[in-house]
């Protein structure tokens, strides 16, 4: 199985889509993707919580919440998974670290780190800053991934800034870098030109019409969906639960997985030392 770190070293890049619980994990990687991730928002939505930016006084999925729910996924895969870490839960780089080396511990090939505490960017020295303890925590196996939020917030940093966080979090060790709401492909390529690393593209984060063979092809390394599948999912719910109470129908059910189909691929999949259940 090639490695994680090979993966972004490769001449070509690859799609890196995202589960949010064991299942989907199982699925994405039966369809062959060479690595998966996994998504904060998808899994915070399955806990019955909200992500990133929250209302004051919203519940947040704790530290040791999320771990539990990776430690699932990368128990499931047969392939590497990078962690969504959001900020490293904590400002400090020590916080950081400890993040980091949970992650390792979970099984996780690597991790994103983000700039971002839920309200603003952090100071760049402050970030940087986290980045070296990430990197040090991280070992040389490990693929860190610096991301920097600037495109995201209310009033958008400019391009050249993110890409200035970018170079600089390379410098401080990240392996990969990713600047999530960006959608012109015109951008895209600036990104990847300007930025000394393999850069991180997300689909699915407002509307685009672009294609991954579009992003392959302008020269990005990783394509990630972050929480398009998990909300396309949910969005599938509440349809079904919609024509159920409005039509009396079950049209949704067509296009089910058989559960015999299941069972052999989930079966396929089970962590072992599970035993069989009745």
């Amino acid at each position: 199985m090639t490695t994680f770190r090979e993966l972004h070293n490769a001449n070509t890049g690859f799609v890196m889509p995202n589960a949010w619980d064991a299942g989907s994990a199982v699925l994405l990687t039966e369809a062959g993707f060479p690595a998966i991730a996994t998504t904060s928002a998808g899994i915070a939505f399955s806990l019955g919580k909200g992500d990133h930016t929250l209302p004051d006084g919203a519940p947040a999925v704790s530290r040791e919440q999320m771990f539990e729910r990776i430690q699932q996924i990368t128990e499931a895969s047969g392939v590497p998974v990078s962690g969504d870490l959001e900020d490293g839960y904590g400002a400090q780089p020590e916080a950081v670290a400890d993040t980091i080396r949970l992650a390792r511990e979970a099984g996780l090939a690597g991790g994103n780190i983000e700039d971002y505490d839920g309200r603003s960017l952090y100071d760049e020295s402050l970030s940087v800053e986290r980045i070296k303890a990430a990197r040090e925590a991280a070992g040389p196996d490990f693929v860190l991934t610096a991301r920097t939020d600037g495109q995201l917030l209310a009033s958008p940093t400019t391009l050249a800034d993110s890409i200035h966080r970018a170079n600089l979090y390379r410098e401080a060790g990240a392996d990969c870098l990713y600047v999530p709401g960006v959608n012109d492909l015109d951008a895209i390529a600036t990104l990847v030109k300007e930025i000394d690393g393999p850069v991180n593209v997300v689909m699915g984060l407002g509307s685009s019409t672009l294609t991954t063979h579009d992003l392959l092809t302008a020269g990005v390394q990783r394509i990630s969906l972050g929480g398009s599948i998990a909300r396309a999912a949910l969005a599938f719910i509440r349809s079904a639960a919609q024509e159920l109470q409005t039509e009396g129908t079950i049209t949704f059910a067509a296009n089910q997985i058989p559960q015999s189909e299941l069972n052999v691929l989930f079966g396929r999949h089970a962590t072992p030392g599970e035993s069989a259940q009745a």
